[in-house]
């Protein structure tokens, strides 16, 4: 801790600036300038902003939220698709922007960088109900607007947390549901405290059973805030934090085994724990599990120089570590450092064990900006700079054929170190009346190091596999754009950007022997129109995102279900993205969306799928020459819809999802994908007054509502050719029937 807490000020030399939106110029106090309006300026896109994007305020928010991770909010934004282990989206849960995995879409909370500096990945897992604590959500679509952090390859998520509360208030939301599902959540506020400060907290927990089987979820967690509005200063401190216990479900299903086995294998069939017992029983272990406790703490300090001149800084610190044990069959003693067991005098080769793998890690940081605006002008030079330090070890708990076991002693360990730092200039000018021009550049570095040993081992070593190795980075990522106001209820923009992307921690460690990562490359062009009136709404965009060296998931996962991916040398996305809006009358209103894209790979050429006789004997690797093929994880079509009807205290929703054929690998084979499918979700409420209390809100959410067989997510364990014949053997993550959940809120 204290060497975060000294490094915090050699950061802050690492200076950016940051710009609020024009109406805080009329503002007469900081009193009534909220967090959001400061913060949020500098890395979110504004109505005229020549930048692809949606807005989720806090009412849609709340709307949507049932539980839920993060990724089910987005699930109605165009060119989103979800996904979730468990299948019921509690636990682990991932998403998708316009085919782009989410280890290449920045996301960030009140402006501080959210992704593992390491995989780049996010896991909302780490942040229970975290949607109950927040008043907003802007999703950028392609490279959008400059940011801190992580790259945006796809898109970037911008999460805003609550406002200060001026009046006091508490809130109680009880939910219980299918799957033994049930979340408590509790908030309250202090309001203005003496016209100084206010204090604002949230605590949840959240259990459900999970669809697929053993696939529970148990998590706490906790939010709080503690704002101090000065006359010409605003000082807000910030913490949040989550502690879950999940048991693993990444490894997916063998659908074809539940064709050919349906009395013995289920769609919800999990394998993970799976181990024959001395009895020679089939059991599965217990404790198969995921254990991670985060906690992360930023403090906001904003000042107004004048009406046009402000600047806020940020610190931020964010403190992981935990683990995931596993029931292992069959494994060799030496992959373990362990020592074989000697029985009848000849040594055993393979034993089963327990083990646990670990990481412990801290990343810590800092933003400075400063916001000038005068008349049609408009100035944001911006940057930060963070920190990550993390430690990855194993240790082996239980061997069931030991020899001079020690469960103490560590079989790898590895500590890694991260600086980013980028800064950034954002140039808006009213050039003619009406006609925006924007201009947007940024300079980030990256250095990365990795020392010491991982899980693996290298037979010609006689050792754990050494991935000591440095990576430094300098990426110049420059933006333009135009937005041309027709009338008051038309708009035209246009935007051109380029954005760069190192390689993360797996593209290095688990590269085939003739890999050599690289970074990437995206330009991105972008052409939209929007219409906006009081009861229509409408908007058209269409995209090129042209890829050098893309690094495109290969449909092969880690050991722990992470996607692995392989630089592609020519590839794009291209497509356009609808979206629309009607008051259909005073009760009933739509929305929806529709993106068509094609996402292809150029002079495609499948490696190294192995080659096996009748006798499964090994013959040779082959090679396939594709040429022009689809991306991986990349429907054509994605659509949503959502019709809504409200009368008084009464509101329900339909909530329609369509999601095209996904591949599975990058070779448009249809043997290995994911069928199409569309699913329905309704939502309904009530609210009613009662006595002593606000208001009594009573909600119920159906999802999956025609009880749809279907897959958002799979990949492939093993390709290869068997006698002549291709064989493949996939896993699907398939998702939960027909479920309900119903909750009770009161508010005081």
């Amino acid at each position: 801790m204290k060497k975060v807490f000294m490094t915090f000020a050699g950061l802050l030399t690492a200076t950016g600036f940051h710009l609020a939106a024009q109406q805080h110029a009329q503002t007469d106090s900081l009193k009534q300038i909220q967090l959001e309006e400061v913060v949020v300026s500098a890395t979110r896109a504004g109505s005229n902003t020549p930048v692809t994007h949606s807005n989720i305020p806090q009412s849609a928010i709340s709307e949507r939220n049932s539980g839920q991770d993060v990724p089910y909010i987005l699930l109605l934004e165009p060119s989103v698709i979800v996904t979730s282990d468990a299948g019921t989206g509690i636990g682990y849960t991932g998403f998708r922007v316009r085919g782009t995995d989410a280890n290449r879409i920045n996301i960030t909370v009140n402006g501080i960088p959210l992704n593992d500096s390491e995989s780049h990945g996010t896991f909302f897992v780490n942040m229970p109900d975290f949607a109950s604590s927040l008043s907003s959500i802007q999703v950028q679509r392609g490279v959008g607007t400059s940011t801190n952090g992580a790259a945006a390859f796809g898109a970037s998520v911008n999460m805003q947390t609550e406002n200060m509360s001026r009046t006091p208030y508490a809130e109680v939301t009880s939910s219980y549901g299918s799957f033994n599902t049930n979340r408590n959540t509790l908030k309250a506020g202090t309001g203005l405290i003496g016209n100084r400060v206010a204090i604002d907290g949230r605590y949840s927990t959240i259990a459900s059973g999970g669809y697929i089987d053993r696939a529970s979820v148990n998590m706490h967690s906790y939010y709080l805030s503690c704002a101090y509005p000065g006359e010409n200063t605003v000082l807000k401190f910030i913490t949040f934090g989550g502690k879950e216990k999940t048991y693993q479900a990444w490894n997916g299903v063998d659908l074809d085994q539940v064709r050919l086995d349906p009395l013995n294998y289920s769609r919800s069939y999990n394998d993970l724990g799976r181990y024959t017992g001395d009895d020679g029983n089939v059991q599965f272990y217990n404790n198969q599990t995921d254990n991670y406790t985060q906690t992360h703490y930023q403090l906001h300090v904003m000042r107004r120089f004048s009406p046009s001149l402000y600047i806020n800084a940020a610190l931020h610190y964010t403190t992981g570590k935990g683990y995931y044990e596993e029931y292992r069959t069959d494994r060799n003693y030496a992959e373990y450092l362990l020592a074989p067991a000697v029985e009848a005098g000849v040594e055993r080769k393979t034993t089963d064990l327990i083990r646990r793998k670990w990481l412990d890690n801290d990343f810590y940081g800092s933003t400075l900006a400063l916001n000038y605006t005068q008349n049609r002008f408009g100035l944001i030079f911006g940057g930060s700079a963070n920190r990550y330090d993390g430690g990855h070890f194993g240790n082996v708990l239980w061997v069931r054929h030991p020899n001079n076991f020690d469960p103490d002693k560590e079989w790898y360990r590895s500590a890694s170190e991260k600086t980013d730092a980028n800064v950034y200039l954002k140039l808006s000018v009213e050039a003619a009346r009406n006609l925006l021009v924007y201009a947007d550049a940024q300079y980030r570095y990256i250095e990365y190091n990795m020392q010491g040993c991982d899980d693996k081992y290298d037979e010609t070593a006689n050792a754990m596999r050494d991935i000591t190795q440095r990576h430094t980075f300098s990426f110049f990522n420059p933006k333009i754009g135009t937005t041309y106001r027709l009338n008051n209820h038309n708009r035209i923009y246009a935007s051109f950007s380029v954005a760069n992307r190192e390689p993360n921690r797996n593209n290095y460690t688990d590269a085939g022997p003739r890999e050599q990562p690289t970074n990437e490359r995206l330009y991105d062009t972008e052409l939209g129109y929007r219409y906006q009136s009081p009861g229509v709404s409408f908007g058209a965009n269409f995209y090129y995102m042209k890829y050098d060296n893309q690094l495109i998931l290969t449909g092969k996962i880690s050991e722990i279900g992470e996607m692995l991916t392989s630089n592609i040398p020519d590839s794009y996305r291209m497509g356009i993205e609808l979206t629309g809006a009607v008051q259909i009358s005073r009760l009933l209103r739509w929305n929806g969306n529709i993106t068509f894209s094609q996402n292809k790979i150029k002079n495609f050429v499948e490696q190294d799928i192995d080659v096996y006789d009748d006798g499964w004997n090994w013959v040779e690797s082959r090679s396939n020459e594709i040429g022009s093929t689809n991306i991986a994880y990349s429907p054509g079509i994605v659509a949503n819809s959502v019709l809504s009807f409200s009368y008084h205290s009464f509101e329900t929703a339909l909530h329609s999802n369509y999601v095209g054929r996904q591949y599975l690998d990058n070779t448009s084979s249809k043997e290995r994908s994911i069928d199409a499918y569309f699913v329905n979700n309704l939502r309904a409420s009530y609210t009613l007054k009662a006595p002593h209390v606000e208001s009594v809100e009573l909600g119920v959410w159906v999802n999956n509502l025609f009880n749809v067989e279907y897959e958002t997510n799979g990949y492939n364990w093993y390709s290869y050719y068997l006698d002549g014949k291709r064989v493949n053997e996939k896993r699907y993550f398939p998702q939960a029937g027909a479920n309900a959940l119903a909750s009770i809120t009161v508010r005081f």
